[in-house]
């Protein structure tokens, strides 16, 4: 029988939801309930998670479902998809179970949910830069309608609390660029600018989530994630993570489109998650920084960090000079001060190196099917 070791360095027997095809995602998941959280918040109620079945709401619905396991919570988690069969591949663990059940719907139209929420986690989001190049009128409008529709699913709940999945992007672009951004300091956007339609309609959900909450008590917790990476991101996802993982993973030298002196704030995504629940169950402010500050680090020495997570393969740093800058992000430092959600107790147990080896561990446990 596979066996992990917790955090006391004690082995454990592999059983659970996830133990069929994912070790690395049962250890994540059992590690963010280990967290001292008041997890019995949540006991026995009903919660929707829409995207359930991307990288980062995934986790939140993992996170619920062990929560029964383990706890015995009696929480009903209900997963709102677009694509209900796609949903089934992805979700193969945990889609037959009684304390779950998958929702189709688009978040632009009214979900059509026959039961009582008493909590809506809303994740579902073009978060891909592709799509944001490509179909900017879908992106900007699935963030605000989507934003209306869960909000108004919330009114009719009778205020059940709503937590939307932000990102860092709302910051813009700010005259200090490289310092840490908290969560009172905005900067611009090129509002003309079609790649705009992802800071500036995720702004625009976190504008209408304050309204309703002023207009209708609605209770509101905002998580502006920085650049999550972990099992569950798509190779061809086409952010850095994404591509640099699919690189090591096919044993090629990293090329990078730029100098590579962008810096970003990377974090492991189960460490995000813990970040989310924290600020939810714990916090008083509306919004916080979903990130840790450790990550903060430029995309070369990220690429290095990725080649060093597997050094048996001799893999190298390479930069190109034909580069098109205008597809890439402007902002060349976006690091996110984690102090606020680290003021609640909350500290990452992963971490950037011990995070790449999971993430990358995560693609081979899959190839090794």
């Amino acid at each position: 029988m596979h066996q992990r070791s917790d955090r006391s360095g004690h082995a454990e027997p592999r059983s659970g939801p996830f133990s069929r095809t994912s070790r690395i995602v049962e250890r994540d998941v059992d590690d963010i309930i280990a967290e001292s959280l008041p997890w019995e918040r949540l006991f026995g109620k009903t919660v929707l998670v829409s995207g359930a079945s991307g990288m980062i709401p995934a986790y939140a619905v993992y996170t619920l479902l062990r929560l029964n396991d383990k706890r015995d919570a009696g929480i009903r988690v209900l997963g709102l998809v677009r694509n209900p069969e796609k949903a089934r591949g992805i979700l193969a663990d945990i889609v037959d179970r009684p304390d779950f059940a998958l929702v189709s719907g688009d978040v632009m139209q009214p979900p059509q949910v026959d039961e009582r929420l008493d909590l809506v986690i809303h994740g579902a989001s073009p978060a891909r830069p592709s799509l944001h190049a490509a179909t900017p009128v879908d992106t900007i409008r699935a963030n605000v309608q989507g934003a209306f529709n869960l909000l108004d699913l919330c009114v009719e709940s009778d205020n059940a609390a709503f937590v939307l999945m932000s990102s860092a992007e709302v910051y813009g672009q700010r005259p200090d660029d490289g310092s840490l951004v908290a969560e009172d300091s905005y900067g611009s956007v090129d509002i003309l600018n079609p790649r705009a339609c992802y800071a500036e309609g995720k702004r625009a959900a976190e504008t209408i989530a304050a309204s309703y909450r002023a207009q209708y008590g609605t209770p509101v917790t905002i998580a502006r994630f920085g650049h999550i990476f972990g099992p569950g991101m798509a190779l061809d996802d086409g952010r850095v993570q994404a591509d640099f993982t699919a690189d090591v993973i096919a044993g090629r030298n990293i090329t990078l489109n730029s100098d590579g002196s962008a810096r970003r704030t990377y974090t492991y995504l189960a460490d995000a998650i813990a970040g989310m629940f924290t600020a939810l169950l714990t916090g008083d402010d509306t919004a916080y920084n979903i990130a840790d500050r450790a990550g903060f680090i430029s995309i070369r020495d990220l690429a290095t960090a990725f080649t060093r997570a597997r050094p048996q393969k001799r893999l190298e740093v390479r930069f190109r000079s034909d580069v098109d800058v205008s597809k890439y992000n402007p902002v060349k430092g976006q690091g996110l001060d984690d102090a606020r959600l680290r003021a609640l107790g909350w500290a990452p147990h992963v971490g950037l190196a011990s995070g790449l080896d999971r993430t990358i561990a995560w693609h081979e446990e899959r190839d090794a099917l």
